[in-house]
């Protein structure tokens, strides 16, 4: 059982250090940090219900989830083939399309709850 909670302990620690890595490193993600944190504070400015919070926070996650995977996918491109090759190029544009749909998808969000506060 010791061995099973050091495991997990060991797995949070490389989270972390992931999490960590990917803010301070990675334009896409430390710009969409900054977007997310404009949009928490104008949550707080509009005094959004619940629902509306719990569909910005997942749309954020949503967000910086995919374009962290997407990064993942780019380094390990780059790693295993250095220069251009049009499979690769392929697999990163098909990685960056992950992220358009989760961007579409929290524009939407931001959208239902934004809108109706805007011009009401």
């Amino acid at each position: 059982m010791s061995g099973f909670i050091i495991g997990r302990i060991k797995g949070i620690s490389y989270a972390v250090k992931g999490f960590f890595l990917l803010i301070r490193t990675e334009h896409s993600i430390i710009s969409q940090c900054i977007i997310g944190l404009i949009f928490t504070g104008l949550g707080f400015y509009l005094k959004i219900d619940r629902v509306d919070w719990a569909l910005q926070v997942f749309a954020i996650g949503l967000v910086l989830s995919v374009e962290s995977l997407n990064t993942a996918v780019e380094k390990v491109c780059d790693f295993i083939h250095p220069d251009y090759h049009e499979k690769i190029g392929f697999i990163k544009d098909i990685a960056s399309g992950a992220v358009a749909f989760a961007v579409l998808t929290a524009i939407l969000i931001a959208l239902l709850i934004y809108v109706p506060h805007l011009i009401g």
